[in-house]
C-alpha cells in the first residue's frame, strides 16, 4: 500500500515538474515574444503570411496554455489544446515556411505534453463533465 502511494506521489511530483517548466517556457520564450513584437517573432510570422493577427492569437493561445499548465485543474485541458497548436506549428515548420529543422522543439514538446494530458485525463474528464452538466449539456 505505502508503496503505490509514494509511487503516486512520485508521478504526481514528476508531472508537476514538467507542468512548470513547460508552462514557464510557454510563457517566457514563446508567447511574450510574439505578444511584445519582438523582431523574430514579427519576421517569422511575415514568412507565414497569414497576417500579424495571427502572431497575436498563437502568442494569447500560448500565453493560456502555459497558464493553464500550472492550474491544477486545467492543467491537462490546457496541454492537450497546446498539443494542437504544436502539431500546426509543425506544419507550418515543414510546409508553409519550410524550416524542419524548427520542428524539432515542437515535436519534443508535443509529445511531453501529449503525455502531461493522458497523465491528467482524469482531471480533463471530470472538469468537461462539470462544464456540460453547468450549462445544462448532460
Amino acid at each position: 500500500m505505502t508503496t503505490a502511494i509514494t509511487t503516486s506521489r512520485r508521478r504526481n511530483v514528476t508531472l508537476w515538474v514538467i507542468q512548470v517548466v513547460v508552462g514557464l517556457f510557454f510563457l517566457g520564450a514563446a508567447a511574450l515574444p510574439k505578444l511584445l513584437g519582438e523582431s523574430t517573432a514579427v519576421e517569422m510570422f511575415e514568412r507565414i503570411g497569414a497576417g500579424q493577427w495571427f502572431r497575436y492569437l498563437t502568442g494569447a493561445l500560448e500565453l493560456a496554455g502555459g497558464i493553464g499548465l500550472l492550474i491544477p485543474g486545467l492543467a491537462g485541458f490546457a496541454a492537450a489544446a497546446l498539443v494542437a497548436l504544436l502539431i500546426c506549428a509543425t506544419y507550418t515548420n515543414f510546409f508553409v515556411i519550410d524550416m524542419p529543422s524548427s520542428s524539432i522543439t515542437t515535436i519534443a514538446l508535443a509529445v511531453v505534453l501529449a503525455l502531461v494530458a493522458r497523465a491528467r485525463w482524469s482531471q480533463t474528464r471530470a472538469l468537461l463533465s462539470r462544464t456540460l452538466h453547468r450549462n445544462g449539456a448532460a
